[in-house]
């Protein structure tokens, strides 16, 4: 099962997947990190103690891949807990390339079964909270 190193300016979070769950986000997710989509993105969108937000080319949260996939929405690992990354979409089916990390279960519970989680920060969790709005993915590695 692959797991990812997320490079930022703040720190590397290592992430593992919920491969199980969320098949077709955690491809997504490898495919794009692969192919260094994510290099230098900003986080373009944050809410203290809700989410940090990425993986838009445009940097203002309404790019893309050029695609979407379908919301997985119905496996064990469903719950938006701190350090979970989930699809970021605007609407059921319409994600793409954008993602967030959560910042607290507190302020993200009502996202569950809402965004399809694929995988949470399981090393590195301090720097979930230090992104700032504007802050670089620096790149992010696949490990196989």
């Amino acid at each position: 099962m692959p797991t990812a190193e997320i490079h930022t300016v703040k720190g590397v979070m290592k992430v593992e997947f919920f491969e199980n769950d969320a098949p077709l986000a955690v491809q997504n997710f490898v495919k794009l990190s692969k192919q260094g989509f994510y290099n230098g993105l900003k986080f373009h969108r944050l809410i203290t103690g809700f989410v940090a937000q990425a993986g838009c080319p445009e940097g203002t949260g309404a790019g893309g891949p050029g695609y979407t996939i379908k919301c997985e929405l119905k496996g064990e690992n469903q719950y938006h807990d701190k350090g979970v990354l989930s699809m970021a979409h605007r609407g059921r089916d319409t994600g793409g390339s954008q993602f967030f990390i959560c910042q607290s279960r507190e302020q993200t519970k009502h996202l569950d079964r809402q965004h399809t989680c694929f995988g949470k920060v399981t090393d590195g969790i301090e720097f979930v909270d230090k992104i700032k709005q504007g802050d670089i993915i620096e790149k992010i590695v696949i490990n196989e």
